[in-house]
């Protein structure tokens, strides 16, 4: 059983934020002999007057710094997934600059330096963003079993194709909760689990919908293709022999001791109020049974093997 365990972004500041500004990453950029980041505006204006790393002095380069850093795409991405509204308002401050600097255009610079990226051309999510997926039964297992296998399971949910439904759903939203809203659209009977799927690798039920975004090569290009199953929840055990033979498993047979003890028990006769007879009728036993006086002085009967027990 997976157990969801949420960090807070303030454990991850030291690997997201610049050591010379204070600030999250923009444009983060690699120092090539050491492998620390900065801020590529950071890191230039302190290399214009220094040769070595900021934090551990490690030398940059003898006479050019500037050739030994690299602009880390990859972290800078990993920085506006994980900070939320840090690309949207970077893009604006780039659009509003450039506005306002007409004649600060930069030479051979991409749509982002100028600030023209959405976030949905950029691939990234926010909690409050609309996500078009589409889901459609998986029928992975039914080639695998062969044709006619498992027709008609799940109590009116058969294997055969479904065609592909689609949905409008808010980027948050887990997997769970899509699993909960097909087994309620299907009428699937509870014995039964739904299990959703990108291609076909089963999904984790705390995965969001923007977690699968991220994780797994969607692009946006159209909606996301999901797909989902319906399985036994759990295993049922095959017995060997049926319940009412004779006890000749281990479990069975100290079951079946455990009854044969019981049944004989005195103590078990007149357990139940149903065996005490009423204190003004006579007795319906057999001829062999005679009438004592129990521990609290109400009249019951037993047979005689009891009752020489109880004496």
């Amino acid at each position: 059983m997976h157990r969801t365990t949420r960090i807070k972004i303030t454990e991850l500041n030291p690997h997201l934020m610049c050591a010379l500004c204070g600030g999250y990453f923009i444009d983060a950029t690699t120092i090539v002999e050491c492998l620390h980041s900065f801020c590529k505006t950071c890191i230039v204006r302190y290399l214009e007057t220094n040769k070595y790393c900021p934090m551990c002095d490690v030398q940059v380069h003898k006479t050019r710094p500037l050739l030994s850093i690299r602009s880390d795409k990859t972290l800078q991405d990993i920085v506006y997934k994980l900070v939320p509204g840090l690309f949207k308002d970077e893009m604006k401050r780039r659009r509003d600059f450039y506005a306002a600097y007409p004649m600060a255009e930069v030479p051979n610079g991409s749509n982002e330096d100028r600030g023209e990226v959405s976030e949905q051309d950029k691939g990234n999510l926010t909690d409050d963003e609309i996500v078009s997926l589409s889901i459609e039964f998986y029928e992975g297992d039914r080639r695998e079993r062969g044709p006619g296998e498992g027709e008609g399971e799940c109590g009116g949910t058969t294997t055969r194709r479904n065609g592909v439904r689609f949905l409008r759903c808010p980027a948050a939203m887990t997997v769970m909760h899509l699993a909960k809203f097909l087994r309620n659209k299907m009428d699937v009977p509870s014995k039964y689990k739904v299990e959703v799927l990108y291609e076909d690798e089963p999904l984790k039920e705390y995965y969001t919908l923007m977690d699968i975004a991220y994780i797994y090569p969607w692009r946006r290009n159209g909606p996301l293709p999901l797909k989902y199953r319906v399985q036994p929840a759990c295993k049922r055990l095959k017995l060997s022999q049926p319940a009412t033979s004779e006890c000749t498993n281990t479990s069975g047979a100290s079951e079946c001791e455990s009854v044969s003890d019981k049944a004989h028990s005195p103590a078990t006769l007149p357990a139940t109020s149903s065996s005490l007879p009423s204190p003004g009728t006579p007795s319906h036993g057999s001829p062999s049974s005679t009438a004592g006086s129990g521990p609290a002085g109400r009249k019951t009967t037993v047979n005689g093997s009891a009752a020489s027990a109880l004496t």
